[in-house]
């Protein structure tokens, strides 16, 4: 039985709110800070993302600059851009994740 005629522990609930929330910020200060790559064309283009998605730079090899053919070069940022992002949702979902879970995957939240 439950102290207190049945009642959950308001002050321990809020303890326990209070940290998943420091726990939350952490992570996703923590996530600010990394970066992940992704590139294409077999590192002719590589893109850098932080772990909340943000470009933080991109790089081109010359040989990936042909002025006949810009399409190629656009699909190519295209693609790194996108392989980035994929990483950095993977890092999301390994910092976040967790935390998600531990806050019974609350509604509205971004995981």
């Amino acid at each position: 039985m439950i102290p207190g005629g049945g009642q959950p522990d308001m002050q321990q609930l809020l303890q326990q709110a209070q940290k998943m929330q420091q726990d939350l910020a952490a992570a996703q200060q923590e996530l600010a800070e990394s970066t992940v790559e992704g590139s294409a064309g077999g590192g002719l283009v590589k893109a850098t993302v932080n772990g909340s998605a943000e470009l933080q730079g991109l790089s081109i090899d010359p040989k990936a600059v042909d002025p006949e053919d810009t399409e190629t070069l656009a699909d190519l940022i295209l693609a790194a851009v996108r392989d980035a992002n994929s990483a950095a949702q993977q890092l999301q979902q390994e910092k976040l994740g967790p935390l998600a879970q531990g806050m019974g995957g609350m509604p509205g939240l971004p995981f």
